[in-house]
């Protein structure tokens, strides 16, 4: 198995003269580092007209258009004329920026800086396009105009976000994603680490920001889109997961996002996450949970599970390929995989055969499913079950889980994972951490039947 790194550097700054001397050279050492595509991004009118030029000349350079903060006392009519121009007339530019707020350098007057970024943002709205915001010391005063223009169904993302964990919570809340920069390795910068732990990966993406803020080991020097390679591996650590997993995830949200050369993506049977590998076997479900996140989204960490039918032994086993090196095969996807016993009954057989272990995720209903006790079925085939408890109480998991059994469903789950462990290895009971909800009481009661316990992060699936 080898790693599938795409990236794409959200913001770059090539345009300009530290670039001169050897563009080619630098573009060759991305694409060799896995970063297969750059937005090129504009900071006033001359480099926004570059970054352009760089869409229209390169496959995989695409083109943000707009005026630094920094610039904004010399915005006219006439800039938002030529802005709006660049914007609408170049096919491959994707979003308005970089545009915002710096109360560091103060080089223009700030409520000329507050004017001309709502301009732009109005802008965007018109355009139908997503903005990239620059904020430095600003925060308090970019949420406060977030807030009031988000009427107009603004998008977009925080640039080489400096704010804390509280704030970062509020721009997601208002549609908005956050960007991580190299300075995310760096020894000071443990606020930008606490964010990136505290946010979900669905809201991030990834820069370089380049010539600007290289990663360590390339501090103080030029920095370029080969370096984001660095920030993603750093990523990468700081939420348990692995690289490709990383580049995965932030390249689908950038494509959503920006567009950028997205394509459609077929429903995945077998997909891999860290080094686990997930069968994805049925959509369908015996319960229907509030907190569930397909009910608005078939994406899994990067992955889409939205299956066009429930594929057949052959074509799981033909996507599984290769089982071997992946330290488990889980049962899981966007359904209860034990709707479909037979099937994994013989999937899990064949994978035990091949030495692999087997993992089935499941909402614990299936002895009320199928009218009788299916766990003595799996002995053998399965090493680990991670049934969803979710609650302490009938009542709460009749809320929770809109279970169909009514009141036995709730005993269902409970009598399932008792049995559980007289037939399989191990046996895990979950419980999603729903806001109000209190876990204690789930915890103690998956140790009285016998099972461990995992907390499972709430809309945070895989």
């Amino acid at each position: 198995m080898h790693e599938n790194i795409s990236l794409i550097d959200t913001h770059a700054h090539i345009d300009g003269k530290d670039f001169l001397t050897d563009f080619d050279a630098m573009l060759a050492r991305a694409e060799a580092a896995g970063v297969h595509r750059i937005l090129a991004v504009g900071g006033d009118i001359e480099s926004s007209r570059r970054a352009c030029e760089l869409a229209n000349a390169h496959e995989r350079i695409f083109s943000s258009v707009g005026v630094h903060p920094h610039d904004a006392v010399r915005v006219s009519e006439r800039s938002y004329d030529i802005i709006r121009k660049l914007a609408a007339e170049n096919p491959k530019n994707v979003a308005i920026g970089e545009i915002g707020l710096d109360f560091y350098r103060d080089r223009s007057p700030r409520d000329v800086q507050e004017t001309v970024f709502r301009r732009f943002l109005v802008m965007a709205a018109e355009l139908s396009l997503p903005v990239i915001i620059h904020d430095r010391d600003a925060h308090e005063r970019i949420l406060q105009i977030l807030r009031e223009e988000k009427g107009r169904g603004i998008r977009g993302v925080l640039h080489c976000f400096s704010g804390d964990l509280k704030m970062a919570r509020e721009c997601i809340d208002l549609g908005f994603s956050i960007s991580i920069p190299g300075t995310v390795t760096f020894p000071s910068s443990e606020q930008l680490r606490e964010v990136v732990r505290g946010v979900r990966m669905d809201n991030l993406l990834l820069e370089t920001d380049c010539p600007y803020l290289a990663p360590v080991p390339y501090r103080g020097k030029r920095n370029e889109p080969a370096h984001l390679r660095i920030t993603a591996e750093k990523v990468a650590e700081l939420k348990g997961l692995t690289t490709e997993d990383v580049a995965r995830i932030t390249t689908r949200n950038a494509e959503s996002l920006f567009g950028m050369g997205r394509k459609e993506q077929k429903a995945a049977i077998a997909y891999r996450i860290r080094n686990s590998l997930y069968l994805n076997i049925t959509n369908r479900c015996s319960n229907r949970c509030s907190f569930c996140a397909k009910f608005s989204d078939f994406f899994v960490k990067g992955h889409f599970l939205k299956l066009d039918h429930e594929p057949s032994f052959d074509e799981v086993m033909d996507a599984v390929g290769d089982p071997a090196g992946y330290d488990e095969i889980v049962f899981c996807g966007y359904g209860e995989p034990l709707l479909r016993l037979d099937l994994v009954r013989r999937i899990a057989a064949e994978l035990k055969r091949r030495g692999c272990r087997v993992r089935i995720n499941t909402d614990g209903q299936a002895n009320l499913v199928h009218g009788r006790n299916v766990l003595p079925e799996l002995a053998g085939i399965v090493d680990t079950v991670s049934v969803s408890l979710n609650a302490a109480d009938p009542a709460t998991y009749a809320e929770l889980c809109a279970t169909p059994f009514g009141e036995a469903g709730f005993t269902g789950v409970c009598d399932f994972i008792a049995e559980a462990t007289k037939h399989i290895p191990s046996v895990v009971a979950s419980a999603v951490t729903v806001p109000g909800l209190d876990i204690e009481p789930i915890r103690r009661l998956a140790l009285s039947l016998g099972a461990t316990f995992r907390e499972r992060e709430y809309a945070d699936v895989g």
